[in-house]
C-alpha cells in the first residue's frame, strides 16, 4: 500500500502514529518533501475522478490510500483491511481535532 500524505496534516500525522505503534509496513510519500512528491501527487490528484467531491469541499484529499491493484481511498479502516490490520480503535489517535 501507498500512502501519500504531509507532516501539517493531522489525520496523516494521526495515520503515522499508528503506522509506527502498531509496525505495519506501508509506502508512505511526504508530499511536502520535494517537489517531484508534489507533483506526482497532483498529477493523481488532478486525473483522477475520485478526488472530485474532495476538491468540491475544498479539501487537499490526504491522505490518499492506494493499495497494491490501485484502488484508491480516503477512508484509513478500508485501508488498514486492504492489509490486514483491525480498524482504528478507540484511544489510538495521538491527535484530536
Amino acid at each position: 500500500m501507498k500512502v501519500y500524505g504531509s507532516q501539517i496534516c493531522i489525520d496523516c500525522r494521526n495515520y503515522r502514529a499508528l503506522q509506527r505503534k502498531r509496525g505495519f509496513c506501508a509506502e508512505y510519500i511526504e508530499i511536502t518533501e520535494d517537489t517531484g512528491k508534489l507533483k506526482e501527487f497532483l498529477h493523481i490528484r488532478d486525473t483522477d475522478p475520485v478526488f472530485d467531491p474532495v476538491k468540491e469541499k475544498g479539501g487537499i484529499g490526504i491522505p490518499l490510500f492506494i493499495n497494491d491493484n490501485g484502488q484508491k481511498t480516503f477512508d484509513i479502516n478500508e485501508a488498514l483491511s486492504w492489509i490486514g490490520q483491525p480498524p482504528v480503535q478507540d484511544g489510538e489517535r495521538n491527535e484530536e481535532r
